[in-house]
């Protein structure tokens, strides 16, 4: 679905579920008490500004007595093949979290890389697909990109593994460009990111990726990431567990400062690579 068709259908679901909502007699903040949100919310939902998730939906179908349409509709919604079926449902709760605190222990993060970076990535993991799927995935990580451009955009952490920097993905120049970008956006205070240096050896998170969520009106979520598959996790025993790791992968990296002049002296020595070839 295109992005343009896809923001169509959200606005259909707002504007049904605003027909529905008021053939109820429920004012907004009615209907948020009964789904657990704020009255803000379900207006955002009916305006399209906002996408509710899964169990928000359930929900307002339970209330609403409307046969499943908005479970039904938000599964067609997120259901985007430009992630793969495990990621979905975390790019819709990106557009929502008021934090995002991730660990990235070998690749620049799809929400900071450039559009070199992620076709290096892209075309590495599928060697045989055509260059419009690649395009796709890369115009859609971009897309996601832009949550850190909004005027409600989140906090943005990130702990980043020194193997990030030293790894050249698609080659020097592609590195280097992709570094300049990082670093330019922590001098913009779009992110901030800790760099965790192959010294501090052993860490928190040895297994795989991880991230963590914080919403304004819903629980905090952790999602976890190995090559193959992902898991959203919202059991909170074990969003606290995540919390406590990332806060020892904090504790762990190097400072804001010491961060930038490394990622900055790494898309130097890239600069220099590059001239010579």
């Amino acid at each position: 679905m295109a992005n343009g068709s896809r923001q169509a259908a959200w606005e259909f679901f707002g504007a049904e579920l605003k027909r529905r909502r008021e053939d109820a007699g429920l004012t907004q903040s009615a209907l948020g008490l009964q789904v657990f949100v704020s009255g803000a919310y379900i207006g955002q939902f009916e305006q399209a500004i906002r996408k509710p998730q899964l169990d928000v939906a359930q929900r307002i179908d339970e209330v609403l007595q409307s046969d499943g349409i908005f479970e039904r509709m938000c599964r067609k919604l997120i259901d985007d093949k430009r992630y793969a079926d495990y990621f979905a449902g975390v790019v819709e709760l990106e557009s929502l979290a008021t934090r995002i605190c991730e660990f990235a222990p070998t690749l620049v993060p799809g929400l900071l890389q450039t559009a070199t970076y992620a076709r290096a990535v892209t075309l590495t993991a599928n060697p045989f697909v055509t260059d419009e799927y690649v395009e796709e995935i890369v115009s859609a990580r971009l897309e996601r990109a832009g949550i850190l451009k909004d005027a409600t955009r989140p906090e943005y952490w990130v702990v980043l593994h020194e193997n990030a920097l030293y790894i050249p993905v698609g080659g020097p120049d592609a590195m280097a460009q992709q570094l300049d970008h990082v670093a330019s956006l922590m001098r913009e205070r779009q992110v901030l990111v800790m760099v965790l240096p192959y010294e501090a050896g052993a860490h928190a998170a040895m297994v795989g990726d991880l991230r963590l969520m914080d919403f304004e009106d819903a629980p905090p979520t952790a999602y976890t990431e190995t090559s193959f598959s992902g898991t959203l996790i919202d059991e909170p025993a074990v969003v606290v567990r995540a919390q406590r790791a990332y806060d020892l992968l904090r504790g762990a990296a190097l400072s804001p400062e010491a961060s930038l002049a490394l990622v900055e002296s790494a898309a130097e020595d890239y600069r220099r690579c590059a001239s010579t070839t």
